[in-house]
Parts: structure tokens; sequence; C-alpha cells
């Protein structure tokens, strides 16, 4: 039995995405990280860094395994599952690399651009000129790449395709505009498109509390 821990967040949405490609059966559990549900004992003993997502796998490859950090999680079930991720050669790394790149860019920077411009208690413009530029020129990037292939790490979708999406998902937060990039558009309208991604994406949606 796999059960999730998570709220609407990018985040969350890259294992909703993973567990529903895969037609895995789990659990959600909401966090309400607006209420800090996040920082209560009972979460942190699941998570001692205080975050969401957070996978339970009672039936882990050593009995249950509980697991953090979304790219690992999809990782972990792309290689139970057998599905989404190469097992071998190039295209294997070619997906790793885009984890990596997500990580290391796209994460910190959209994460970073969103806040400054619509969290931050106060305005600082120098932090918004720098994580907006380089939202939008590493969002250039994969414009780029995706002008040669269908799919981030090649022509198959894989967990790397998940990851990025979570993002650019929440685009219009981040101040990146899809409309100036054709081949980024693209990508992103195939997967919204996709059954699978409207559902992990209204499930995301209800764990919000309705006023």
């Amino acid at each position: 039995m796999i059960t999730l821990y998570a709220f609407a967040t990018p985040n969350n949405l890259k294992v909703l995405l993973g567990l529903e490609e895969m037609g895995l059966s789990y659990a959600l559990k909401p966090v309400n990280i607006r209420q800090g549900e996040q920082k209560t004992d009972a979460f942190k003993a699941l998570n001692a860094n205080g975050k969401v997502p957070v996978l339970v796998d009672s039936d882990g490859p050593d009995g249950e395994l509980v697991l953090t950090e979304s790219a690992a999680i999809l990782v972990y079930l792309a290689e139970k599952t057998h599905q989404l991720l190469p097992a071998t050669g190039v295209s294997r790394i070619r997906v790793f690399e885009q984890l990596f790149f997500h990580a290391s860019g796209i994460s910190p920077a959209f994460g970073n651009a969103g806040y400054f411009q619509k969290l931050a208690p106060e305005p600082v413009p120098a932090a918004i000129e720098r994580f907006h530029g380089e939202a939008i020129r590493l969002a250039g990037l994969l414009d780029d790449l995706l002008s040669r292939q269908a799919y981030v790490a090649g022509d198959a979708i894989t967990i790397a395709d998940l990851v990025h999406f979570g993002w650019f998902w929440r685009s219009s937060f981040v101040g990146v505009n899809l409309a100036d990039m054709p081949h980024l558009n693209r990508w992103y309208e195939t997967l919204l498109a996709r059954p699978t991604f409207q559902t992990a994406i209204a499930k995301l949606d209800g764990l919000v509390p309705k006023a």
C-alpha cells in the first residue's frame, strides 16, 4: 500500500503525476502547509525536514519504506514499476541529466522568482531581477531543447517531464509566459491534455480546503 502525504504545490504534483501515469493505487493524505501541519511532531516523525511530499510504501524492498524528495520518489516508483525511466544506456542518462538540471536550476530559480514577486514581505528589486531573469533564461533553454525533440529527455515521456511540468504548471506565479516559448508551450499543452495529468491536478487542487 502506498500513501502520499502532500499539499497543492509543484513539488507534490510531480509525484501525483507519477502515481497516475504508472497506474498505481495509493492513498492521498493532505498536509496543510498553510496551517503549519508539516511542522507537527507527528509529521516530522516521517520527515525531519518538515516538508512534503512524503511517500510511505508498506511494500518496499526491505519492508516499509518512507521516502522524501520528489525526484527521489519518482526514481523509486519508476524502478519499482519499470516505467518512465529507461533501464540502461544514454536515454537513461538523459533522464538523470534533466533531473539534476531541474534540481540545480529550474526549481530554485522558479521558487525564488515566485517568492520575491508574490510572497516576500517587502520588494527586493535585485532578487526579483536575478531570479525572474534566471527563470526565463532556463525556460528558454528547455524551449530550445524541445525544438529538436518531443520530450525533455528524448522522444518518449519520462519522469523528467513530470518533474519539469510541476513548476510550469505554476508558470504564472513565476512570471514566465509560455506563449513566448512555442516549443515549451507545445510540450506543456501536450502533457496537460493527458487524462492522467488532469486527474492528478484535480486531486492536488482538492487538497486545498474550500473557504
